[in-house]
């Protein structure tokens, strides 16, 4: 009997070694590359192809007027990662909600071709998109770019929110109309914030599969303006420079900074929902003692 649990806690002891090594290789695999890009951007070379020293010069040559053109490259893509992540939450929880909780004709079609956007390669609905705005005379520039964002984020979007829609949801609102509150009260006061994580999660994720996007954007830009990610692309022919490397380390201290702020709200949402539900929970019983 005792040599059978120890071999069951040998292979438990097993299985969790694999598992961790198994995700250090993983993460590795993920953040190493990130790590060796914010390396060479303290490297003391016009080119990245061997380390020759360490400077942070780089780091102030990027805020010179020469990186005119990255600058306002970087602009031009937040600008359109904002535009498409707003359209995205907003079409996003409008159909989380409505595939979630209400039941009508083609609603199984519907969540069917929600995945279509997230499988098909990216590529094909560039190109699909490229042909309809030429076919129709759409000139390209921002509006086709963020319309070709919005086709690969929204589906993101309500399947991020739709899965934090659950059937407490539905408690809330009965309380909250049976307490006198209208449809619209009952939206923004009680149906939005309870799945205020699943949209601020949604936006994040819109947010950064816009600005990250290069052949969406490469496909339906004009010649005048590109994004950050296409104009990367193109120096990338000649060699990347540590000016861009400063750059991107910077996006990526302020993604990660912004991921950090996000979970913290949601923990300061999640913990304000558990009070109120204990508070509710302590004034029923208090009722229920004094009937």
């Amino acid at each position: 009997m005792q040599q059978s649990r120890n071999r069951k806690v040998l292979r438990e002891k097993r299985g969790r070694f694999l598992g961790s090594f198994y995700a250090a290789i993983i993460y590795a695999m993920f953040y190493i590359p990130v790590l060796v890009m914010i390396q060479f951007s303290f490297n003391d070379a016009k080119r990245n192809y061997s380390w020759e020293g360490f400077t942070t010069a780089w780091y102030g040559k990027l805020f010179s007027f020469r990186n005119h053109d990255l600058w306002e490259a970087l602009v031009y893509s937040i600008i359109i990662a904002v535009l498409a992540t707003i359209i995205s939450v907003v079409i996003g929880v409008l159909g989380g909600i409505g595939l979630k909780k209400f039941q009508f004709r083609g609603k199984k079609f519907i969540n069917l071709m929600l995945y279509v956007p997230i499988v098909v390669p990216e590529i094909v609905l560039a190109v699909s998109m490229l042909i309809i705005f030429m076919t129709i005379g759409i000139k390209l520039g921002m509006g086709t770019i963020v319309i070709g964002h919005c086709t690969f984020c929204i589906p993101y979007a309500v399947v991020t929110i739709k899965g934090r829609i659950s059937g407490d949801n539905d408690t809330l609102q009965e309380a909250s109309m049976d307490l006198g509150a209208n449809r619209v009260q009952t939206f923004w006061r009680v149906t939005i914030p309870s799945i205020m994580p699943g949209i601020m999660s949604a936006a994040f994720l819109s947010f950064t599969l816009s600005i990250d996007d290069v052949i969406m954007s490469n496909m339906l830009a004009s010649a005048r303006q590109s994004t950050l990610p296409v104009l990367i692309l193109s120096v990338n022919r000649t060699g990347i420079t540590p000016d861009i490397n400063a750059l991107t380390t910077l996006m990526v201290l302020v993604m990660v900074f912004g991921m950090l702020i996000m979970n913290f709200i949601q923990r300061r949402i999640a913990a304000k929902e558990a009070r109120e539900i204990a508070e509710s929970e302590k004034r029923i019983s208090a009722m229920s003692e004094h009937g």
